[in-house]
């Protein structure tokens, strides 16, 4: 990731470093691309979906007229399409589908899933900040709740997502990834990545968002335990603030779900019981 004001290592160096092309380091973030007010709209958004995952458009737009917003539901669709979400019904949780021929049956109805590395489910969600926004992908065991590892980004373009996965795979693989029907996870690079890992391919059925639900409870935790408490200024900050709150979040936070054990603890056990 690019940080414009880093304070010892200049916009050219960093990009050498993450081997990118300069010239595309100068184009406008999509945080900037939008007005002030947008962004407060999409954050507002941000906000009532996070709460009610299962509204749309049309019933956020009422929302957000309740709220004092002059809004309609062709403002209210563009800005959610930006922000990469959808209300839970019969459509696809992120983005259209790039192309059938790359969506994949749900695998794990009624799996056991009884070890570490057996099944990783992965998605993406908005983040905001002050002065705008980014976009977070994340990889969750599902055996253990650890978030394995995770990639920001200000553009929802899908290289992000394939640094992390290929990040992820040189320490551990799953047998097993599961993801929604979103375009960054129905398309030939990705698909062939996991072929090339042998590594099996799940996605959610349409619309159905409990499919996913161990990776959603991590996001709706996030921004309820960090993100609206902290508000963040900027990409450092929030950075930061992701990094503290990842350690907090598998090292000390106790899950209901693991007996109230921590999500390193139930991984390492089982990863060491299993070696």
């Amino acid at each position: 990731m690019i940080e414009r004001d880093h304070p010892t290592i200049n916009i050219k160096r960093q990009a050498s470093l993450l081997g990118v092309n300069r010239t595309s380091v100068y184009r406008k973030p999509a945080g900037t691309e939008e007005s002030a007010e947008n962004i407060q709209i999409m954050h507002v958004i941000d906000a009532i979906y996070t709460d009610k995952p299962f509204f749309g458009y049309r019933r956020i737009t009422v929302k957000l007229r309740e709220m004092g917003f002059n809004v309609n539901r062709k403002r209210v669709r563009r800005l959610m399409r930006l922000m990469g979400i959808h209300g839970i019904h019969p459509q696809p949780n992120l983005s259209k589908r790039l192309h059938a021929k790359y969506v994949r049956p749900y695998l794990l109805r009624g799996l056991d899933i009884h070890r570490p590395n057996h099944v990783w489910g992965v998605d993406i969600t908005y983040l905001r900040m002050g002065k705008g926004f980014m976009y977070l992908f994340t990889i969750i065991d599902w055996f253990s709740r650890k978030v394995v590892d995770y990639e920001l980004s200000s553009t929802l373009e899908k290289g992000f997502v394939m640094t992390c996965l290929k990040r992820a795979f040189r320490r551990c693989k799953p047998e097993i990834i599961n993801s929604d029907q979103g375009s960054h996870f129905t398309n030939a690079d990705y698909l062939n990545l996991l072929a090339e890992h042998e590594i099996q391919v799940s996605m959610d059925g349409k619309g159905r968002a409990t499919d996913n639900s161990r990776t959603e409870r991590f996001f709706r935790a996030l921004k309820y335990e960090c993100i609206y408490l902290n508000e963040f200024e900027n990409p450092r900050e929030l950075r930061k603030g992701i990094k503290r709150y990842v350690t907090f979040y598998n090292t000390d936070r106790p899950h209901q779900s693991l007996d109230y054990a921590t999500p390193d603890r139930i991984y390492y056990e089982h990863v060491t019981s299993v070696a």
